[in-house]
């Protein structure tokens, strides 16, 4: 199943670089790459370590069941996907060898294989018509037919805004590097303003590219609020895991609520609008809200809020996140530039 086969080996890179960050390897260490295989078990063992180590091997194990379909299927699948999570976990713990940061140990690798036989028990008694033909990837079909670029940045938006930014909704931080640092001086800038409109042409112009690559008949107004829905809930769950429960809501500023809201009203609208037109408001919004972005000063308050940030645990994911809210937008723009003329071939 070619679907289960991509989803696999994206899962297996999203692995490698979640257990081999920060990629500061040393291969003149004086240690045996397989010096872990007989290495005495971990002194301090916890209940949250073997805990991850499973669950990040199951959707794994789950996904190589289906991929093996239909060359294999039952319990030959589970063979193959037993023995690729363990080949996979192998050459993570070796790699791992040689990363200052990171210490490999055969626990480790026998919850690994227990997460991805575990995978592969759940995905035996579903079959390979679950994944083929399941009420979700229906649906999906539905809404985007065979344009799984734009189905991928709709699951991709929501997870794109963990990260912590300045301005709630805005994608593409990346400026600094090119703008260089902005010395605004004294000049005093309405932090409420500058977010509603940063938030407010953020959210108008995602939502009109995602509905460039929806079908026609798909509802996409109410898809587009529940994405939006759906990104403020896990944006609310993420912060307080950052920062604690307290500050859980401490992105929700009155600049990004006025700029959520208006902009919701403005796509009710502009929804309506002919496909070049929302191609063209789509364009507009972008460029302007990345610019603003990049060139405006960032919000004080949101730098003194950044004290209270406790990675913790989550220090690798959170800079996954951050590599996806940067590579959103200009993937997005990618894809806009590419289907500039055969928009319409979709429809």
């Amino acid at each position: 199943m070619p679907l289960a086969r991509a989803l696999s080996f994206a899962y297996a890179l999203l692995i490698l670089y979640v257990s081999l960050n920060p990629f500061d390897f040393d291969f003149h260490n004086g240690i045996a790459p397989w010096a872990w295989v007989d290495a005495p078990l971990p002194r301090f063992i916890t209940l949250f370590d073997v805990l991850v180590n499973i669950l990040a091997y199951i959707p794994f194990g789950f996904l190589l069941v289906f991929a093996a379909y239909p060359r294999w299927r039952n319990f030959v699948a589970l063979g193959v996907a037993l023995s690729l999570s363990a080949l996979l976990a192998f050459g993570v713990e070796t790699l791992q060898s040689w990363v200052p940061t990171r210490i490999p140990s055969l626990m480790d690798w026998w919850a690994n294989v227990f997460g991805g036989l575990l995978g592969g028990l759940l995905a035996i008694p579903l079959g390979p018509e679950w994944l083929s033909g399941s009420a979700i990837r229906r649906r999906f079909d539905q809404w985007f037919g065979l344009n799984w670029v734009i189905c991928a940045l709709f699951l991709l938006f929501p997870w794109s805004q963990i990260y912590p930014q300045s301005s709630w909704l805005g994608v593409g931080v990346w400026g600094h590097a090119i703008f260089g640092s902005i010395d605004w001086g004294t000049t005093v800038i309405n932090q409420v303003v500058q977010e509603t409109l940063i938030t407010g042409f953020c959210w108008l112009g995602v939502a009109l590219l995602l509905s460039l690559g929806m079908r026609v008949k798909a509802p996409q107004w109410q898809i587009l609020n529940c994405l939006l829905g759906f990104t403020v809930l896990l944006k609310t769950v993420f912060t307080a895991l950052q920062f604690g429960w307290g500050f859980s809501l401490i992105w929700l500023t009155a600049g990004a609520f006025w700029g959520m809201l208006i902009a919701t009203i403005a796509l009710r609208w502009a929804l309506g609008f002919q496909l070049r037109t929302r191609q063209l408001l789509a364009i507009l919004c972008l460029v302007g809200a990345s610019i603003a972005i990049n060139v405006m000063p960032d919000n004080p308050y949101f730098i003194l809020t950044l004290r209270h940030w406790q990675q913790g645990r989550l220090l690798h994911f959170n800079e996954l996140m951050q590599w996806v809210s940067v590579i959103w937008l200009p993937l997005a723009t990618i894809w806009m530039i590419y289907n500039l003329t055969n928009l319409k071939s979709r429809y």
